[in-house]
């Protein structure tokens, strides 16, 4: 089999998986479903270490494999790029997307969607692959809207619950407006470069380096680059949820855990991650663009990362921490260092798989009880379920030698030695983040494996930091209300919600503790076998273009790097490492040793606690401004538009209009001669004047 046809089987592999599970979900068996998927998806992972070991060894690829288009001079073709950067994506995609598949197995059984859910989930990683192997921005934007199109199905996967339908539609519409930025910004590219081709647009890119377009008039205008590079980013606002386009993600718990650890590690989210690292050659051009992206990035890592201190809900305390961390890769986009931005991608992608894929087994062990409130001593029932997620806590806070210290050090160290306008406020944001990671992960941690068993006691018994109970419990007391038959492992009956008095939590099944061990393992050595090759070796080469002379990060950054081992043990002197030990010690002695202190200091700082709460009241601004503004318009233009303009004067109007000269001419038609013969002369009389007046 020649390569290209290996590239094509990649992404067809799990589209084929996602067809006969799909098509034929009513009639096949589980086992077969399950089977097709995985099966796809495990070709697709083999083929992608193939494809790797190829470029490895220098054989990269860049061409059409159809052309479905041809309008003018314009050809709109399906095509692939296959090099360093598309082949570490391919890798991480398939290899979570294996994971994910395998413990949907035991996390789905009880669901009676089971066979479309695993024909979603291969349709989800087919999207991703389409979007990650393109070598044009149309098939880019293809892969674009079909995750987020498969992304709308998961979210609402129990489509009979109220909050499901609410989170996905919520998903779709803030990631349309982020897409309406984005393909504005192809439309740029298209009508200056005159072609969609990602080479040909990087080769031109430096002739229209001082190009301006006008801006709102003539009176002004901006640069071409700065001008198309915002407008892509806007995209990846909304797919990687930076603020203010981040709101959908938190809700996306809506859906089961597997499409929950999918969407957050592997796929959606890190969508918009790659595309800014793959247009480098045109950020590169514009230092206004690279300093919107390290602010924006900044104010994600910084305040989301807040949200996820008074987080009940597993779940939500794994979203938010996402939430930071994409703002972490945003802020080394920013600031020049593609290369550690798809670095941390890649080992964040494994630890917050392990991180999404181990709540889903403490919800399955706590018999679907998601609050952290009620756990507690998880250690001694779920033994490999609690090594995991230590794993994966100490890889998200950055301990040394696990495999995100490499990659989150690398972010903190680029940005301090970045000169872009506003890395000074990122520099502080992603230190102090350092803090806050460490503290609401190990805050879960805690809560959750260690202390005094809480199973169904009462909340706020113990003194933390506890409030009503939380939107996912509410919207499964609601749904169970509606007696709904999607039960799955995130939706039960009220009847059934957590441990029944003396009953015990359980260690899951092996098709849920396998693929936490197997993320374990590139959560743990990752980092410390990739940071050389991808960071200061030539992995990235003609992948990723930095413009050295103007951002000269990566090599100072190069200048500092003296080993990975080195690395490590050097990093016990810095501030980055004692702030991550602070944040785990003081979680340790608010939530194990002096439970009291987080429920004193709540009602000390309650508008503090309340304004988190109520995420920075972003939910609230959008429903008032955007979608109360929207309504307005929309109320306006069917007052005024439709219903005046329209159907009053144009419709009803021309009714009316002829409903008159209808009676007018009523009057002459009255059967008596002498009537007509007055129309007659009239009529006569008017032509003559007509004529002696064109005389």
């Amino acid at each position: 089999m020649d390569m290209k046809s290996i590239y094509l089987l990649v992404p067809l592999a799990p589209l084929a998986g996602a067809v006969i599970a799909g098509l034929f979900c009513r009639v096949i068996p589980r086992w077969v479903a399950h089977t097709a998927t995985i099966l796809g998806v495990a070709i697709a992972f083999a083929l992608s270490c193939v494809i790797f070991k190829d470029v490895m060894a220098g054989n990269t690829f860049n061409g059409t494999v159809y052309q479905w288009m041809t309008t003018g001079d314009y050809k709109f073709q399906v095509g692939f790029l296959i090099d360093q950067l598309t082949v570490t994506m391919m890798l991480v995609v398939t290899f979570v997307s294996l994971m994910v598949h395998i413990y949907t197995i035991g996390y789905m059984q009880e669901d009676p969607g089971y066979n479309r859910f695993f024909s979603y989930i291969s349709l989800f990683t087919f999207s991703m692959l389409m979007l990650v192997m393109s070598n044009n921005f149309m098939q880019l934007f293809f892969g674009w809207e079909a995750v987020g199109l498969v992304s709308y199905l998961l979210i609402g996967f129990w489509y009979t619950r109220p909050t499901a339908i609410f989170a996905n539609m919520k998903a779709f519409l803030v990631n349309r407006v982020g897409d309406f930025g984005f393909i504005l910004g192809i439309g740029l590219v298209l009508a200056h470069f005159g072609t969609l081709d990602y080479n040909i647009v990087f080769d031109k890119a430096k002739s229209f380096a001082d190009v301006t377009i006008p801006l709102f008039g003539a009176g002004s205008s901006v640069s071409l680059m700065t001008a198309t590079c915002i407008l892509l980013f806007i995209g990846a606002m909304g797919k990687s949820a930076q603020v203010p386009l981040h709101v959908w993600l938190p809700d996306s718990m809506e859906g089961p855990t597997p499409i929950s650890a999918l969407i957050h590690a592997a796929t959606m989210v890190t969508a918009g991650i790659f595309m800014v690292a793959r247009m480098s050659p045109l950020f590169e051009l514009s230092d206004t663009a690279l300093s919107f992206v390290i602010v924006i990035g900044a104010i994600t890592a910084l305040f989301m990362g807040f949200l996820g201190i008074i987080q009940n809900d597993i779940k939500r305390v794994v979203a938010y921490s996402t939430l930071s961390q994409l703002g972490y890769m945003t802020v080394a986009l920013g600031a020049s260092a593609y290369s550690v931005a798809i670095f941390h991608l890649m080992t964040h992608a494994f630890f917050k798989a392990l991180l999404f894929l181990g709540a889903g087994s403490v919800i399955i062990g706590m018999h679907h009880d998601q609050d952290i409130r009620n756990m507690g001593g998880l250690r001694k029932y779920m033994p490999i379920t609690w090594i995991t997620s230590l794993i994966g806590s100490l890889a998200l806070i950055g301990t040394p030698f696990f495999a995100g210290f490499y990659s989150k050090d690398s972010i903190i160290e680029a940005v301090q030695l970045s000169h872009i306008p506003g890395s000074g406020f990122a520099y502080f944001a992603v230190l102090a983040g350092v803090f806050i990671t460490a503290f609401y992960s190990f805050r879960m941690y805690f809560l959750v494996f260690h202390g005094e068993e809480r199973f169904g006691k009462a909340h706020d018994t113990h003194g933390h930091d506890a409030h009503a109970k939380h939107d996912d419990h509410a919207a499964s007391d609601d749904h169970a209300a509606h007696g709904d038959d999607h039960h799955g492992a995130d939706e039960v009956h009220e009847e059934h919600h957590g441990l029944a008095p003396g009953q015990k939590p359980h260690e899951t099944p092996w098709v849920v503790t396998l693929p936490l061990v197997m993320l374990a393992i590139p959560s743990v050595i990752i980092g410390y076998i990739g940071i050389e090759p991808m960071l200061f070796g030539d992995y990235f080469k003609d992948a990723i273009f930095v413009n050295a002379e103007a951002h000269p990060v990566m090599e100072e950054l190069h200048h500092h790097f003296h080993g990975a081992v080195a690395m490590a043990l050097h990093s016990v002197t810095t501030a980055v490492f004692w702030l991550a030990f602070s944040g785990v010690a003081l979680s340790w002695f608010f939530y194990i040793k002096r439970p009291d202190i987080p429920a004193a200091i709540k009602a000390r700082v309650e508008p503090i606690y309340t304004l988190l709460e109520n995420k920075y009241y972003f939910d609230k601004f959008n429903d008032v401004v955007f979608a109360g503004g929207a309504r307005l318009l929309g109320k306006g233009l069917w007052k005024g538009g439709d219903v005046a303009v329209i159907d009053g004067l144009i419709v009803n109007g021309s009714t009316r209009l002829v409903g008159w000269i209808a009676t007018v001419v009523r009057f002459f038609q009255s059967g008596h001669i002498y009537h007509y013969a007055f129309t007659m002369i009239i009529g006569v009389f008017v032509l003559l004047t007509l004529w002696v007046g064109r005389v």
